[in-house]
């Protein structure tokens, strides 16, 4: 039986961890939490247009010449949308293990960003608990978890909460996620390719894709992606579509970084003259 307690590291300080307070990451005790469930619940009225995503990912994978199994095994085990899209037409045109690493890295660096912030709401916990959960992390999960905890907490009692509410509403993202890409890779493999499923899963991610455009600079970074992606389609081995990742990130980081600055600069001009 495990003990009550075990060592943790908080502040350069050994203190004991009451797992009452503080269960591990999806352990049991976790699961009777009710702040598991509260994150749960705040996740499921987003399912359904992560669901739609989902299911056009396990088609275009099948489409894309991967096997029942390897289907299966990357919906399990890679567990990132916008990799597995970018990764899945360069696995098809045979291109070398690199870019296609590469591919990935690009659409998900802004999951460093989030760790980086994420970094002192986990530091306390294990190695081990920490890997399982930035595995789970998502991007509408972090965005409803820092409008719920923008703090993170030194109190035991807050701080099991804040982990137990966001691992919640991660797994259940897990869940939907992968139900709907499974069920999307059976329904490919067991119907004819001249049924439409792939348009029909195209039409559900520009409906998720449209209903995120809720304000300029998101428009901005759709359009030049879009842009650059068609202006780049002679490209070999589908370097267009990294093309189009890199331009319009770096792009729409510098607008970002000059609009902030210069904000920043237009208060502290009102305040000094104050």
């Amino acid at each position: 039986m495990p003990s009550t307690t075990e060592v943790q590291q908080l502040h350069g300080a050994t203190v004991p961890r009451d797992f009452a307070l503080e269960p591990r990451v999806l352990s049991r005790a976790m699961l009777r939490q009710r702040a598991f469930w509260k994150g749960s619940r705040a996740y499921r009225p987003l399912w359904l247009g992560i669901a739609s995503w989902g299911l056009m990912t396990g088609v275009a994978m099948t489409n894309s010449g991967l096997s029942l199994f390897e289907g299966l095994l990357m919906t399990l085990l890679v567990f990132a949308g916008t990799a597995q899209l970018a990764a899945i037409p360069l696995i098809a045109a045979g291109a070398p293990v690199w870019v296609v690493l590469a591919a990935a890295f690009c659409v998900n660096l802004r999951f460093v960003v989030f760790s980086a912030h994420l970094r002192d709401y986990v530091r306390h916990l294990p190695f081990r608990e920490r890997v399982l959960f930035g595995y789970l992390s998502g991007d509408i999960n972090y965005v409803l978890f820092v409008q719920r905890y923008p703090h993170p907490s030194d109190e035991p009692q807050l701080r099991g909460e804040q982990i137990a509410w966001y691992v919640g509403s991660t797994a259940t993202n897990y869940v939907a996620w992968c139900t709907a890409c499974t069920l999307g890779v059976l329904v490919a493999h067991a119907l004819p390719l001249s049924w439409g499923l792939g348009f029909a899963g195209t039409l559900a991610v520009l409906g998720v894709l449209c209903a995120t455009l809720d304000n300029r600079m998101r428009t901005l970074a759709t359009t030049l992606a879009g842009g650059v992606a068609a202006l780049a389609w002679n490209l070999p081995l589908k370097l267009n579509l990294v093309a189009a990742i890199v331009v319009s990130v770096a792009v729409c980081l510098a607008l970002e970084y000059t609009v902030l600055r210069h904000s920043s600069d237009e208060r502290d001009a009102r305040e000094a003259r104050r």
